[in-house]
């Protein structure tokens, strides 16, 4: 008797799914969307090198939702998030996509970095699906009309910290290193030294290195002392700025160091003597230590929830939560429509949203997918970052 059943369930299973609608709508490519929940998908690495960054933007989505569902949901509908771990790897974060749209995702708030984000980006402008990157920095991330950013892009940082630099007055010869391998460094470093010339900073080093050649810097270190470095330009992430660091205090080499986004999170760098990072500036959304009520809030929850302070990448991504349910509200989608309904209604009314977030009031976007707001200044202190505008 035990057998029949069985097998009738397995055969009533295998009827179903030769039937697209069945288990839910608003299906498309193997999706099997339910109609009463809006489902969101996230990928970033949480294990690997990079997973600082993808494990703060997988927590702070995850309160970003919990928030919204608490609150009655997008449009009086729930959501659902599914996060994939993609080990910062392009092949691996498109075979996260692939398995997010099997789960039924109906939009997608990631990648979390940039070379990933380039390879799923034209899945998802083929899909019609909507995205936006909390922290995918590079223009070549917006290139399709479906993606857009929390983050600045990579040529805003360049030109926001030269001219950061050169209004604090914080060097008057600058050294600077950065990867010619990534895209990420690459493009800050030319739009820096584009906005540098304009306002007559003076470059006085220039080195690069690349992914083969990433632990070893005292040959670019000695180039900057040597043409009297003031002040070092790091537009690089916080794994290789930690060597400089190290580097540069054993040659006795000791400028203002100040670094980008991809710096934040030197600070929980396992086995990094944080007393290296004391002094070192960087421009950033956001500041964990301002005293405005919603950052103190999102602080005290982050911290309550996973036992650290979050940085700009938890930040940006609690803010890309919000801002899918902000254009979601403006257009009036519901999740039973199909993705592509979803995503050409979410693009279509993103140039409308105006939003006051954890890393921007007045938060606006071009069509392009490029956001406007304005960078924050923050210096290491004692092991913290301390707001310096």
């Amino acid at each position: 008797m035990k057998k029949r059943v069985i097998s009738a369930v397995l055969a009533a299973t295998m009827v179903c799914s030769l039937f697209a609608g069945c288990g839910g709508s608003g299906s498309k490519g193997g999706e099997t969307a339910d109609a009463d929940t809006f489902r969101i998908g996230g990928i970033g690495p949480v294990t690997g090198a990079a997973a600082i960054y993808g494990s703060a933007v997988r927590n702070a989505e995850q309160i970003a939702v919990d928030e919204i569902n608490a609150a009655g949901g997008i449009n009086g509908y729930q959501v659902s998030l599914k996060f994939e771990d993609d080990e910062h790897d392009a092949e691996k974060s498109v075979n996260a996509y692939n398995s997010l749209k099997d789960w039924g995702m109906q939009i997608l708030a990631g990648t979390v970095t940039t070379t990933p984000c380039i390879a799923v980006a034209d899945k998802t402008s083929a899909d019609g699906m909507f995205e936006i990157t909390p922290s995918a920095s590079s223009t070549d991330v917006i290139k399709n009309d479906n993606v857009f950013q929390v983050c600045f892009t990579d040529p805003n940082q360049g030109s926001a910290s030269a001219k950061y630099i050169s209004d604090k007055g914080l060097g008057s010869k600058i050294g600077i290193i950065y990867d010619s391998s990534d895209v990420y460094s690459s493009g800050i470093y030319a739009k820096f030294k584009e906005e540098a010339a304009s306002l007559g900073l003076e470059i006085v080093s220039e080195s690069a290195f690349t992914a083969d050649s990433n632990t070893d810097f005292s040959v670019q270190l000695q180039d900057a002392k040597d043409a009297g470095a003031d002040l070092m330009f790091l537009p690089f992430y916080y794994q290789q700025a930690a060597i400089v660091l190290k580097q540069a205090k054993d040659m006795g080499f000791a400028p203002a160091f100040f670094g980008v986004d991809g710096m934040d999170g030197i600070l929980t760098l396992e086995n990094f003597d944080t007393s290296l990072a004391e002094g070192v500036m960087l421009l950033t959304p956001f500041a964990a230590d301002a005293a405005d009520e919603k950052t103190q809030a999102f602080v005290k929850k982050y911290n309550e929830e996973y036992g650290e302070t979050p940085n700009q990448f938890a930040a940006d991504a609690y803010d890309a939560i919000y801002i899918i349910k902000a254009a979601a509200e403006a257009a009036n989608v519901t999740p039973d429509m199909s993705v592509e309904e979803i995503g050409t209604a979410l693009k279509g009314a993103m140039p409308s949203v105006s939003y006051d977030g954890l890393t921007g009031s007045g938060m606006k976007w071009e069509a392009t997918g490029e956001v406007n707001k304005e960078p924050k200044g923050v210096v290491i202190e004692n092991g913290v970052y301390v707001s310096i505008d």
